[in-house]
């Protein structure tokens, strides 16, 4: 299964990942002066409605330990654009603060401009922006299901603590490298539109990253239908990201900025990267 980039493409929207995204809103302290204060702040707190009864304790050391590794809670509240393509086909731009989203096909003239949180928005399709309530509806809709998709595939590891999220310690595995790693297994209650899928992440014992994934459309099945790796990571001010992966495979040309005009999400018209980064 999916052992092309083509069919992995084509077939993208069909593997729709389970997760409610918690972290699109614009960090509470962002705007907020520095003052002392008597209480303990958790490093990496889970997002309500995270399984703490249901998770042990291994299991979410070790989370904690790959978000630290990524850069930290911190880093990754305070990132506010990203920008990828995904295998080839599309182009995502992600205002992760207010949940705003642009989705470009790169082979046709398709754009989906949207909101996670309302699914309000506008889409351009051969060649006119479509009016119809039904057609903008249908394509709105696609328009959260391809964002929950494929920015899974770019951040996954700072979502293992979301909400519906079960995380157990599986066991310990050997990476292809002969290195060592811990397995944590992410399954999933009432969240979503593919509850019944299961997830293993590999998590190296030296560096606490992520280098390897695996998805079961069935939590219950014995086999994976893939296992794929999660490497070549590039730091952002701190934050790491993994793009254009040894299988290439997943995102590429990932960009996290600090700004972007408000048309990229309001206008159908180009925009350009090269005077951002």
């Amino acid at each position: 299964m999916m052992n092309t980039n083509a069919k992995i493409l084509t077939t993208a929207s069909l593997f729709v990942l389970v997760f409610v995204f918690g972290c699109a809103e614009k960090p509470a302290n962002s705007n907020t002066a520095s003052q002392p204060s008597s209480e303990v702040v958790e490093e990496n707190p889970a997002m309500e409605g995270f399984n703490v009864k249901g998770s042990d304790e291994q299991a979410i050391d070790i989370a904690d330990q790959v978000m630290k590794a990524m850069g930290g809670r911190q880093a990754w509240d305070k990132a506010h654009y990203l920008v990828w393509d995904f295998f080839g086909g599309r182009r995502l731009y992600w205002d992760k603060w207010n949940g705003d989203v642009r989705i470009e096909f790169l082979k046709n003239d398709t754009k989906i401009l949207l909101n996670i949180h309302d699914l309000k928005g506008k889409v351009f399709k051969d060649g006119q922006e479509l009016s119809h309530p039904d057609s903008l509806s249908h394509y709105l809709n696609r328009g959260k299901n391809i964002w929950i998709n494929d920015s899974y595939w770019l951040v996954m590891p700072f979502k293992l603590k979301d909400s519906g999220v079960t995380l157990t310690y599986s066991r310990e595995d050997t990476l292809g490298n002969g290195k060592k790693a811990d397995v944590l297994a992410l399954t999933f209650e009432e969240v979503g539109v593919t509850p019944q899928n299961k997830y293993e992440v590999f998590v190296d014992k030296e560096d606490k990253l992520i280098k390897q994934w695996a998805f079961f459309r069935n939590a219950d099945q014995d086999s994976a239908n893939f296992i794929r790796p999660w490497d070549n990571y590039q730091s952002f001010d701190g934050l790491l990201l993994s793009g254009n992966r040894s299988d290439n495979g997943g995102p590429t040309d990932v960009h996290l900025l600090d700004s972007l005009p408000a048309t990229a999400f309001t206008s159908f018209d180009p925009v350009d990267l090269k005077q951002l980064d």
